[in-house]
């Protein structure tokens, strides 16, 4: 049969921005997951307590003489401090596979050969976990404050407490790097999502048990630097301008979480890279 060259022709179809690959990923691995039922349930769960939350700044602000409910700075600690459990849950169910399932399907050096940088591939992977992260801690703290001035009527209560903004960013930023950069980490270890899932949670409450353990031996909570969590949570108090809850100094509750998540990231590093292929 005939071969009619068309010699050159310029590309018609559009040219996406340099260092914008690792939104294809996240796009992707965002769709990916909203589409399974039980992990919107495990999200509605997750939004319970801000419903709670809610309902006690609705009946303290319209009922006398449920003023003792009226929110205060603390509040919001506490609220963040009952979606730790959904954090967990969540780190588990979104970020355990988001690597390990590339390193079983040999998929890594695919995505390596392509115009798209280690530093994108694990920007991409981690805005994901990044942003259901935000939904269970930033996003419902926020709207609480939001609530809060609807129901009050006036901006009284976030004029007095200020600090709340950059507090629950803040902490709630804290967070989401220490979960998201650990399970990542972790996830580039092992091909295995069950796996690293089981590393994880083991991670996360042997460290706890090991500080527990020596603070009932020592008589002192200074070890809490051991723990990841009990460290992000004397952190949490400091920036909440609460009384801290362990002997920990806060530069060494800070010191330790900016740690972690600096060995997270060079473990990605170091795992993350495409095979050199020589000819």
């Amino acid at each position: 049969m005939p071969i009619h060259d068309q010699g050159y022709r310029r590309y018609g179809g559009t040219r996406a921005a340099v260092g914008s690959g690792w939104l294809v990923i996240t796009r992707a691995g965002v769709r990916a997951i909203i589409a399974k039922r039980a992990f919107i349930g495990l999200m509605l769960m997750a939004w319970a307590p801000f419903l709670v939350r809610a309902v006690q700044i609705y009946v303290s602000a319209n009922f006398q003489q449920a003023s003792f409910l009226a929110p205060k700075g603390e509040t919001f600690r506490e609220f963040l401090e009952t979606q730790n459990i959904f954090v967990f849950f969540v780190t588990i169910w979104v970020g355990a596979g988001l690597i390990a399932n590339d390193r079983r399907a040999n998929a890594l050096q695919l995505y390596l050969s392509k115009p798209l940088t280690a530093v994108e591939y694990i920007a991409g992977k981690m805005a994901i976990l990044f942003l259901f992260l935000a939904f269970v801690t930033w996003a419902p703290a926020m709207g609480l404050l939001i609530v809060q001035t609807i129901f009050a009527g006036s901006f009284t209560f976030i004029r007095n407490n200020l600090y709340l903004l950059p507090a629950i960013t803040l902490f709630s930023l804290a967070q989401i790097l220490l979960s998201s950069t650990t399970m990542l980490a972790l996830s580039s270890m092992s091909r295995s999502s069950r796996f690293v899932g089981i590393m994880y949670a083991g991670l996360m409450f042997f460290t706890g048990a090991l500080f527990q353990a020596l603070r009932g031996i020592t008589r002192s909570s200074s070890f809490a630097w051991i723990s990841p969590n009990d460290a992000l949570e004397q952190l949490g108090d400091v920036i909440f301008r609460l009384q801290p809850r362990f002997d920990l100094p806060p530069a060494a509750a800070a010191l330790t979480v900016i740690v972690l998540i600096a060995a997270s990231a060079f473990i990605l590093m170091r795992r993350v890279k495409g095979v050199e292929i020589v000819t």
